[in-house]
């Protein structure tokens, strides 16, 4: 089977794919930068010890990851605990996607990865949102080729900065609210939170539209996308898992 490893600066995303290209299980963890690879070893055998059918061995491994001190530590891990070398995201890893940015080594591995899943997918002009510690946006050409987006505050960050830098307000469960105008303190927060984001997706989905010139799909992925993605207008598509199977594509293209 092949271990996919999706490492943000939050959260840890891993994946099970058996031969057929069907994703077998999936786990998010808190990331945490320190642990060595012994933890994370026994960490992973534990979740794969949990599933109470069709045990799991791993053939392959490829990682994408936004914490460099976790990226050599999680090879090691995968060579020592599953013995197979684990493929990186990475300079000289082929995507099968040109790269327009100014400097192609600035773009984060994620996204790049969910780029690659989605014109597998979709097959046209691209708008993906990955509502992740950051918010990005990625356009992708109608050829495929990755042309460049936009990067904002994620939503937890928001919600963490403002209660910690306003006194009297709290800490606030990130959901839907009864009504945008809100009641309560609560009921204001969230409505700011939740409708405050679908207008920052929306405005900017439109303002990238109109720039770029050709018809986007949009496609939101992320913990957070099912949320925004009932109230948005311009959000077509949701895949949580967006990701994980970017990661399976490109090994796909590499093993070869």
């Amino acid at each position: 089977m092949l271990l996919v490893i999706d490492v943000g600066n939050t959260h840890t995303v891993l994946g099970v794919y058996d031969a057929d290209g069907t994703l077998v299980d999936n786990w998010r963890i808190a990331t945490q930068a320190h642990l060595t690879e012994d933890e994370l070893g026994v960490l992973l055998r534990a979740l794969f010890a949990a599933r109470e059918h069709q045990p799991i061995h791993v053939d392959a491994a490829i990682l994408s990851s936004v914490v460099p001190p976790l990226t050599e530590t999680l090879v090691r891990m995968v060579k020592r605990y599953f013995a197979v070398r684990c493929r990186v995201v990475g300079p000289g890893l082929k995507t099968g996607m040109k790269i327009l940015y100014e400097n192609p080594r600035e773009v984060g591995a994620d996204r790049i990865v969910n780029a690659v899943a989605a014109y597998e997918r979709y097959r046209c002009g691209l708008i993906i949102v990955d509502f992740g510690t950051a918010t990005t946006f990625d356009v992708v050409t109608p050829e495929g080729e990755y042309l460049g987006g936009a990067i904002a505050p994620g939503i937890g960050i928001s919600s963490e900065a403002l209660f910690l830098h306003a006194a009297r307000l709290p800490r606030v469960e990130f959901a839907r609210p009864a009504a945008v105008v809100g009641r309560n303190t609560i009921s204001s927060i969230q409505s700011g939170l939740v409708y405050g984001y679908v207008g920052l997706v929306d405005g900017l989905v439109e303002r990238m539209r109109a720039e770029v010139g050709f018809p986007c799909t949009v496609v939101a992925t992320g913990g957070l996308g099912p949320l925004i993605g009932k109230e948005s207008a311009s959000i077509q598509h949701v895949d949580e898992l967006l990701t994980l199977e970017g990661l399976r594509i490109l090994h796909a293209r590499n093993a070869a």
